[in-house]
């Protein structure tokens, strides 16, 4: 599967974005499709997955401000961002674990991903 992020850029304090993920290729319900980025001088972290029944999974930093959700039938993964903050300034990855039955924090057992978009939030 290939996977193609959009929706980045640059918001201040309180702000909000969209970023969407969409992927080709067949058998989209099989995977396991997550949220990752990746600040300056940092190691990608978690933030968000979507099992394949659609149950959303938040890192504590996020939860309560950013929702995760799946289409299956556009065979895409959203990640709306509101009350962003300059810590979450970061660029994104979008990543699928083929046949994952449940979601994973450890970005190795992520087999796809996509090329990352870049969000600044400034203060």
């Amino acid at each position: 599967v290939q996977l193609q992020a959009s929706g980045g850029g640059m918001v201040q304090d309180g702000g909000s974005l969209r970023l969407s993920c969409a992927a080709s290729g067949p058998a989209f319900i099989n995977y396991v499709l997550a949220w990752f980025r990746q600040a300056p001088g940092k190691e990608r972290e978690f933030v968000a997955a979507v099992t394949r029944n659609g149950s959303p999974f938040y890192a504590r930093s996020v939860k309560g401000r950013f929702t995760v959700s799946r289409d299956n039938a556009k065979n895409t993964v959203t990640l709306q961002m509101n009350n962003l903050k300059p810590e979450d300034t970061a660029v994104y990855y979008c990543g699928a674990d083929f046949g994952g039955l449940q979601v994973t924090l450890d970005e190795n057992n992520y087999e796809y991903w996509g090329q990352g978009t870049l969000v600044t939030v400034s203060s």
